[in-house]
């Protein structure tokens, strides 16, 4: 179980906002703080992502590969690196602290980018069309830079969203519905931040100067982290006292010792701790999957579990985390495909929109600024979803959100399929247009097609991802879970620059052209169609192993003194769920729940008590 923080007297200026117990802090109240950093840290990050591009190009000599594969790997790494801070915030300090300290990393590392930006005498001389001319101290200026916002960027993402879900007490129906909403919002906020980016910040990079961009975004994130600061008095800080990865590898290696020892017919006998002891609030109850790290929990003969170290005997709590992190894994990978066809969004749909007709009325539109069409289409929709589709599909489905989770990711992966499709039509009319008449392009405005059905797609799986990385996770390893959202996306990066260099490998062996796909810095001599059609395809397949995935996947099961390691009966099972959390207590061992049967029983709120005898029945459906 996470420790708490003891309120603070707050800070002078916030003195009449102090609350005296933990109990009146969280909810909207402090998770609104982090939608305002949010908001203002994707105004920088997402914007400069997307003029990193063009700038590598225009400034930076890299060719269109060069560029595209640096941009590739620097979000790569940016996602990868978020699993730094999740370890962190899960296993030595607070979340909230986590945040700060990666968030003044972010915050260096836009300065030093704005300098280099600025400073023509730190841009590298042309070197006739290499992927690459950074050498010398500007080489070493750049990628440091380039490391430092990943992993400040990175880190603040491997800790924020769990952070603001822990302002929500899921033991109170209200407080579980809301934060349900949360993470609608979270996504909400990020979108809207990002459009004022994507607008504002690319229009004043592309017209006055690409230093002017990064500069924005430093003074965006130092505002965000301030608002986050002084926004202290109002969370619900948790401090993590054990290891959650100690804890996996307890199991395995007691997993591995007992290898040789036969499981027990009646699973009662697996080990179980009578405390709820470290991150452990609730314990979980043994599913019949990788019956082989049950081992871990078995007592071996003579001996008594007391005298055993956690090293030689696990609890069947800790093997069901485990278990859960090892069913999670083929959802993270089957959603890598979609984050792949994301990449080509940020990278050669940039380099299709500089050549198309950027004339939006009297107005030059910025090729960069494209990205707002995906984040418009975001905005709007997340409330008529959150409002309208929601209380709808709870009418016929019966569940609290509406659909389940994976459900939602499911529908992303198979709209982002759907544009890779589009975005490969369209590109042969841009095409094909310049060839005919290169003084007439076609309008920008045709990529909002690809962009608006990603975008879409992007609604769907993100917010679903976030939420079931979140919900299933132990409670001890919510920031290393909800992270693999952010691990999805960088393996679909890093694929995206393999996926380059192997189809321009191929290509050119088989090639009448002896030419890839995709190379140099003329687009028009590319076949980039065809990459974004290969790519439709390896989206159809993997969204294929996506639904076996999802459908073997068992939801995570809690036991609270209510249920029973595989209960005789339905009936039974769903009677036993649906009492409300508020009146039974909240007993984790048989003599817990006999002896707290003899006291009275508490007053609960009628409305709350329906609202969580609904969601309980849908758990147990789901699972």
């Amino acid at each position: 179980m996470q420790g708490e923080e003891k309120p603070e007297t707050g800070y002078k200026l916030l003195g009449r906002l102090n609350f005296k117990s933990i109990q009146q802090k969280g909810g909207f109240r402090a998770s609104g703080f982090v939608f305002g950093l949010v908001a203002l840290e994707n105004m920088g990050f997402i914007s400069n992502v997307l003029i990193m591009f063009s700038y590598f190009m225009a400034d930076l000599s890299f060719n269109i590969p060069g560029a595209a594969n640096t941009v590739t790997n620097f979000m790569g790494s940016t996602f990868i690196l978020s699993i730094i801070g999740a370890f962190i915030s899960d296993t030595f300090i607070s979340r909230f602290q986590t945040c700060l300290i990666f968030g003044v990393v972010e915050i260096v590392a836009f300065m030093m980018m704005t300098i280099q930006a600025h400073d023509r005498g730190l841009h590298p001389e042309p070197c006739g069309g290499k992927s690459s001319c950074m050498k010398g101290g500007i080489g070493v200026m750049f990628y440091t830079s380039l490391a430092l916002l990943a992993l400040g960027s990175g880190g603040v993402r491997g800790a924020l969203a769990a952070f603001g879900a822990d302002q929500f007490d899921t033991k109170k129906p209200k407080e579980l519905k809301a934060q349900a909403s949360y993470f609608n919002w979270l996504v909400l906020s990020t979108t809207l931040g990002a459009a004022i980016g994507v607008v504002g910040f690319v229009w004043v990079s592309t017209n006055h100067g690409w230093w002017w961009g990064f500069f924005l975004a430093t003074l965006g994130s130092f505002l965000g982290f301030t608002l986050f600061f002084l926004g202290k008095p109002f969370y619900r800080i948790h401090v993590p006292k054990d290891s959650p990865l100690l804890s996996i590898v307890q199991v395995i290696v007691a997993a591995v010792n007992h290898r040789k020892l036969k499981l027990p017919e009646n699973p009662e006998e697996l080990h179980e701790s009578s405390t709820n002891n470290g991150l452990r609030e609730q314990k979980l109850t043994r599913t019949s999957q990788f019956t082989w790290l049950d081992k871990a929990a078995i007592v071996p003969n003579d001996s008594k579990p007391s005298e055993l170290s956690q090293w030689e005997i696990c609890t069947v709590t800790q093997v069901e985390e485990v278990k859960i992190l090892i069913r999670m894994l083929p959802i993270i990978l089957s959603t890598v495909i979609m984050n792949t066809c994301l990449a080509q969004l940020q990278t050669f749909s940039q380099a299709q929109g500089a050549t198309m007709n950027k004339k939006l009325g009297k107005l030059n539109f910025p090729a960069g600024s494209v990205p707002v069409i995906p984040l418009v289409f975001m905005t709007v929709l997340l409330p008529v979803y959150e409002f309208f589709f929601v209380p709808f599909a709870r009418k016929f489905t019966k569940h609290p959100q509406g659909i389940t989770q994976l459900q939602r990711v499911g529908v992303g992966l198979v709209l982002s399929a759907i544009s890779m499709g589009v975005a490969g039509i369209v590109e042969v009319k841009r095409r094909n247009q310049s060839r005919i008449n290169p003084f007439e392009p076609i309008s920008l405005f045709w990529l909002s097609f690809q962009y608006g059905i990603f975008g879409i797609a992007d609604m769907f799986s993100l917010v679903g991802l976030l939420e079931f990385f979140y919900k299933e996770a132990p409670v001890g390893m919510r920031s290393l879970a909800t992270s693999f959202t952010w691990i999805s996306m960088s393996l679909g990066y890093f694929l995206s620059s393999v996926l380059v260099d192997i189809v321009n490998s191929v290509t050119k062996r088989v090639s009448p052209s002896q030419k890839g796909w995709i190379n140099g810095i003329m687009l028009d001599n590319n076949n980039l169609n065809l990459f974004y059609w290969l790519l439709a395809v390896l989206s159809l397949i993997n969204f294929a192993i996506y639904l076996l995935s999802a459908s073997l996947y068992k939801y995570k099961k809690e036991d609270d003194g209510l249920l029973k390691t595989e209960m005789a009966s339905t009936t039974t099972s769903l009677a036993m769920i649906s009492a409300s959390e508020d009146e039974l207590p909240k007993s984790t061992t048989q003599e817990d729940v006999a002896k707290d049967d003899t006291t009275a029983e508490p007053k609960v709120d009628v409305k709350d008590e329906k609202e969580h005898e609904a969601h309980s029945t849908n758990i147990k459906a789901d699972s």
